[in-house]
């Protein structure tokens, strides 16, 4: 299996520096990183950390969990993820990623509404960036549309 690879440009401090993200290994693009920002409710054209973990953990959700849907017996005509990652105060000091909320609805031939449940739940559990992020609390919310 490949490696894939990104890189950051950081100038000045955490409060007043800012960075670019480069997804190198796809070339599709590099992207404003900024602490003020990222902390803040209003991202203001910049990504973050989070936005990217977010990006990543719905991409890989929906892959696991179209191949659960067809292991199952159900085709997926379509599935909606969407993947909210949040960033608190660690109690430890400094921040942490405290959450993430998986939520999907699909389209989905072949399956009732405990089918998807359960493909939904054991995508959850299965594809690789949960797997990753296991340290951290992951919720889903499922259903058929």
């Amino acid at each position: 299996m490949p490696t894939r690879t990104a890189r950051t440009a950081w100038n000045g401090t955490l409060e007043q520096g800012a960075g670019q993200v480069e997804l190198s290994s796809s070339k599709v693009g590099t992207y404003d990183v900024s602490f003020p920002k990222r902390a803040a409710d209003d991202a203001g054209g910049t990504t973050s950390p989070e936005e990217l973990i977010a990006a990543a953990h719905s991409a890989c959700y929906a892959m696991q969990l179209s191949a659960f849907i067809a292991e199952a017996g159900g085709t997926p005509q379509s599935l909606d993820v969407r993947a909210e990652v949040t960033l608190g105060p660690d109690p430890a000091g400094g921040f942490a990623i405290t959450g993430i909320a998986l939520t999907v609805r699909g389209e989905v031939d072949g399956l009732d509404a405990a089918g998807f449940e359960a493909a939904a739940q054991q995508a959850k559990d299965g594809c690789p960036v949960s797997k990753a992020l296991s340290g951290t609390t992951i919720t889903l919310d499922a259903g058929l549309e």
